[in-house]
């Protein structure tokens, strides 16, 4: 990594209107001694991003400790230590694939004519602050750039793939208010923060900005780029992409199951899997993935889509993404073979690896992992299907071990795959995949049957013959609710309900505050998933891990901080890419 430097710029400067506020260190000097050391602590323990807040936490005190540093300036020292921690990753993203993210409040407000509008403060250059100079040199270099207050319009950005890393001028409560989101989501940032909090007399270290901005490395990125992978596995259920892994469809049979790979869907397996063989593999190129790897990204969601054929018979499914399910448009016997076909397919596939050189003990391993996620699956299916035989009230663990059961195995089986693909899939490893999917795989479910509450219209784990999630956490809501007792009752009783009655379920859950404890479940799942990163030991399958995890919940949400109370969508930021 190097840092480039231009010569007009000062070394030294750091234009503060007032005295740093308490816990930040007054003198600039001891301001740079405590970053370096911050740095060497992170080089000599060797970590690697993200870190949790519990994790950098614990750390900042314990630097802090070693150094003989007062305590009182732990939020400061905390930012620093995970910019060090994140420094390196950013240094090998490209400039234009970065967000420079300024605050309003560093304007000079006695002459600043410059309009602020919904998507923050659009300057016009006068010359009269820093944030002209930041913004010039920023729109040469090629970032995206944004003079606002608050990290709705940074999300969005990063959501939309506009921006992989963030660079952050802010106050200290800001980037506490920020650091659970970029957290979550596994973004690389570097944070300057402001001496002062509050949006008057404020400054920052301003030479740490420029330094931050002209970071730069000659090796790739370590972080991988998840669009361009997801767009790149896409492609490989085209028509002509199966034909070139599966051969020419042979017979009425094999084109059905063709179609149904083809047909729209998230792809979350496969991606999962190409996703850790690329992070474990040490490589970073979308479009130069092997064959094998293509072969049982394909295998995983040959089983995903025949687990949709079968659940769409057992439940009575007329309709999925969009169109006809499978045994509504060719009968029941057709989709039960198609079904099977694909089962079989995506054994062939794992099969199919150890002829292009894969070693025969992965194959085995791997053939091994398929088989006993699919039969977990088909255990917890099992179970569901015998309540719907015999209904009855279920706990909430009990529902959780029905779902864990059916929603965690393909999201472990991709991921161990990849492993395996990869080389790794020891048993330390083995296990933090394994508790990542199952926090994972209820997550999923938990914001799926969020969906149906807040989305309304047609089949749902509600008014379905099936378990649900918000049915049990409802159940315990209810115990001094005779009424909501009563419709309960009702739903727990697996018969169809009415319009009228589905809409009284609705509201009795409304009433109970269920989505509110639904999503303090998703929360739990979420922490129990990052605590399992937490153990992984592959420092490139951390983050993959970490990033995923908003992604695959769909919980991306926004915040504002500091006086800036909005939460508009992304506006036109300066976008150089």
């Amino acid at each position: 990594m190097h840092e480039q430097r231009d010569p007009s710029r000062p070394a030294e400067a750091s234009r503060n209107t007032a005295l740093p506020q308490s816990g930040i260190p007054a003198e600039r000097a001891d301001r740079v001694r405590l970053r370096e050391h911050m740095r060497r602590y992170v080089e000599t323990r060797g970590l690697s991003p993200p870190l949790g807040l519990n994790e950098l936490l614990g750390h900042t005190r314990r630097c802090l400790a070693d150094g003989d540093w007062p305590a009182e300036t732990a939020r400061y020292a905390a930012i620093l230590l995970s910019n060090a921690v994140w420094e390196d990753t950013l240094a090998g993203i490209p400039f234009n694939r970065r967000l420079l993210l300024l605050p309003q409040c560093l304007r000079n407000q006695q002459i600043c004519t410059a309009a602020i509008d919904a998507y923050g403060l659009t300057c016009d250059g006068c010359g009269g602050c820093m944030i002209d100079e930041f913004l010039a040199e920023a729109d040469r270099l090629g970032y995206v750039t944004l003079v606002a207050e608050g990290s709705a319009l940074v999300m969005s950005l990063i959501a939309s793939g506009q921006v992989e890393a963030v660079i952050g001028v802010s106050c200290l409560d800001a980037l506490e208010q920020v650091f659970p989101y970029m957290e979550a989501g596994a973004v690389p940032g570097l944070a300057i923060p402001l001496l002062r909090d509050g949006c008057e007399q404020t400054g920052v270290d301003s030479d740490w900005v420029w330094r931050a901005m002209y970071l730069s490395a000659d090796a790739p990125a370590h972080r991988r780029n998840v669009g361009a992978l997801r767009a790149e596995v896409d492609r490989w259920f085209v028509p002509s992409a199966l034909t070139e892994l599966l051969g020419p469809p042979d017979g009425v049979t094999e084109r059905i199951g063709r179609d149904w790979l083809a047909r729209a869907g998230k792809r979350w397996r496969p991606l999962l899997l190409v996703a850790a063989w690329q992070a474990l593999s040490d490589s970073a190129e979308a479009d130069d993935i092997p064959a094998n790897v293509r072969r049982l990204a394909l295998a995983v969601e040959c089983f995903h889509k025949a687990s949709l054929v079968h659940d769409d018979i057992e439940d009575g499914d007329a309709t999925r993404y969009g169109r006809r399910t499978l045994h509504a448009a060719h009968g029941v016997p057709v989709a039960l073979n198609v079904g099977d076909l694909l089962i079989g397919e995506g054994y062939r596939l794992i099969a199919d690896c150890g002829r292009d050189g894969l070693p025969h003990a992965s194959v085995a391993a791997m053939l091994s992992v398929a088989a006993m996620g699919h039969r977990t699956l088909c255990l917890g299916q099992g179970d569901d299907l015998d309540w719907a035989r015999h209904p009855h009230r279920l706990d909430l663990s009990t529902v959780l071990d029905i779902v864990q059961r059916k929603t965690a195995p393909p999201f472990e089986v991709a991921l161990r795959l990849g492993s395996l693909a990869a080389g790794a899939d020891g048993p330390e490893l083995h296990d933090v995949l394994g508790e990542y999917s199952r926090a994972i795989g209820i997550a999923y479910q938990v914001r799926d049957d969020l969906h149906d509450l807040e989305a309304p219209g047609g089949p749902d784990d509600l008014t379905a013959r099936r378990p649900s999630v918000l049915l049990a956490l409802a159940d315990r809501a209810a115990a001094t609710d005779p009424f909501a007792a009563a419709d309960l009752q009702v739903a727990w009783q697996c018969q169809p309900l009415s319009g009228a009655q589905a809409d009284r379920l609705r509201q009795t859950l409304r009433r109970l505050n269920v989505e509110g404890l639904a999503r303090d479940l998703l929360d739990d799942c979420k922490r129990q998933a990052v605590a399992a990163v937490g153990r992984a030991g592959e420092p490139a399958l951390k983050p993959l891990l970490h990033r995923l995890i908003g992604k695959i919940v769909y919980d991306v949400e926004t915040m504002t901080c500091c006086t800036d109370r909005r939460a508009p969508n992304a506006g036109p930021a300066r976008d150089h890419s």
